[in-house]
């Protein structure tokens, strides 16, 4: 990969912001990728039944496969890849793990057994990992200070629709492919769930050809004294990290216990409406999307607004006071949800949780990067990254089927594994949020004085 020059790092304070409409089309191509992220990340849960089928599969190898598989190689690469975000070409990184995730969604449906379907997985944690770390560098870079709230709103917005979309396409795809097999030189009969994974993995080398008509920007507010362009020790990041635990671990923990249960609906949605209520994947893909869309984008405007004002009245800890009243106020609705008798109820019920649940993203990673200095915040950005996805999609798929099976011992009451996840993580998430808010305060109030 390319690498920027001590020289080109050395040039930022003096070089102009770059004009708005490049700036935004970045936003744009951002959130294109991110659209492709979360489809490819999250078909396995629209497919579950026909691979169950047509691999032998049981919940608990769909739970590894969606779960451990995936964060195998983003365990190994995540931080590395994070570390040469703040020296190398971050366009290039992004566009490359695009192609690489794009192609092993792809080569997913050319898995015939369990551990080939494993392994496809694997190449889809190894390209995603070089997805976030990055694309937030920029955006650093792209927009002043003023216009950074504005510009991860928007990208937020990407990652709403794109998993609205997603669902909405990802169902259409698997209505339209429903029973259809194709015959193929070498690579023999395709099933329709095959194709599928075909359909949605191949135009992502689209997006990462797009990638490269992003201009990289140069580097803004770094504070090493001499200019250079250089990663900082890794000793140094890590004594800034456990100088300020009493800051950081709490919002990790938070984000640690909320994960688990969020990222298990997100896989076992689907599943537990087509078990509990005789709804097709292709119906619940629809009805859900097109209730994220209408209610999500809401709730994340709602919870920057209310940020705000916290802010405006004088609240250091704004940005987790909104995370803690997310938390506490979406128990209820995921209850309701998990445990409805009535499929149009659980429906509303989610409604009401894309709402609540939306208000967490915006305030979340503010209050990550106002704490931390420029240098290492693509690191620190990798950490979180890393928890959110070790945590969230190496345990979250497993965690469900287990405790259905063990604790219930009866697959159709998947609706009560889910509740039971729920129910145990998230007062967990809310109480370290709570317990945050003080040392959180008072790290925001010393970054005050941050040149």
């Amino acid at each position: 990969m390319e690498m920027m020059s001590d020289a080109e790092g050395t040039q930022a304070s003096s070089e102009p912001w770059p004009n708005p409409a490049r700036a935004w089309y970045a936003i744009f191509v951002f959130a294109l990728a991110l659209m492709m992220n979360f489809l490819d990340r999250g078909i396995v849960g629209l497919l579950v039944h026909p691979l169950e089928i047509d691999l032998h599969l049981t919940d608990s190898q769909v739970g590894l496969v969606t779960g451990v598989a995936y964060i195998v190689f983003y365990a190994a690469i995540g931080l590395p890849i994070a570390r040469f975000a703040d020296v190398g070409v971050r366009r290039t990184i992004v566009g490359v793990g695009v192609a690489v995730w794009s192609v092993a969604t792809a080569f997913c449906g050319l898995a015939g057994n369990f551990w080939q379907l494993f392994v496809a997985r694997m190449g889809v944690g190894a390209g995603e990992a070089c997805n976030g770390p990055p694309v937030f560098s920029m955006i650093s870079d792209l927009f002043p200070r003023d216009k950074l709230p504005l510009a991860i709103a928007v990208l937020n917005f990407g990652f709403i629709f794109g998993n609205g979309f997603a669902s909405i396409l990802g169902g259409a795809v698997i209505q339209a492919l429903n029973g259809v097999s194709v015959t193929l030189p070498v690579l023999g009969t395709l099933h329709s769930w095959q194709l599928v994974f075909l359909a949605v993995g191949l135009p992502g080398l689209i997006v990462a050809a797009l990638m490269a008509t992003v201009k990289e920007p140069v580097r803004r507010g770094r504070i090493s004294q001499d200019g250079a362009h250089k990663n900082l020790p890794v000793r140094e990041v890590v004594r800034f990290y456990f100088d300020n635990v009493r800051t950081y671990a709490p919002m990790f923990a938070g984000l640690a216990f909320n994960i688990v249960p969020a990222v298990g609906l997100i896989i076992w949605g689907p599943e537990y409406f087509r078990r509990g209520f005789g709804w097709t994947t292709a119906e619940y893909a629809l009805r859900a999307g097109l209730v994220t869309i209408l209610f999500a984008p809401a709730g994340a405007l709602f919870g920057g607004w209310l940020a705000g004002w916290f802010q405006r009245n004088g609240h250091d800890d704004a940005n987790l006071r909104v995370v803690l009243l997310s938390f506490c106020l979406n128990l209820p609705g995921l209850l309701l949800f998990t445990l409805a008798q009535n499929p149009w109820l659980g429906l509303a019920a989610f409604a009401y949780t894309q709402f609540v649940a939306m208000w967490v993203p915006g305030p979340f990673n503010a209050a990550l990067q106002v704490v931390t200095p420029n240098e290492m915040r693509s690191q620190i950005t990798a950490l979180f990254l890393f928890i959110f996805n070790i945590i969230g999609f190496g345990i979250g798929p497993s965690v469900v089927p287990w405790v259905t099976a063990h604790v219930f011992h009866d697959p159709a009451k998947l609706g009560y594994g889910l509740a039971s996840v729920i129910a145990v993580l998230l007062p967990p998430a809310a109480l370290s949020i709570f317990l945050g808010m003080k040392p959180y305060g008072a790290a925001v109030a010393r970054a005050k004085n941050w040149g």
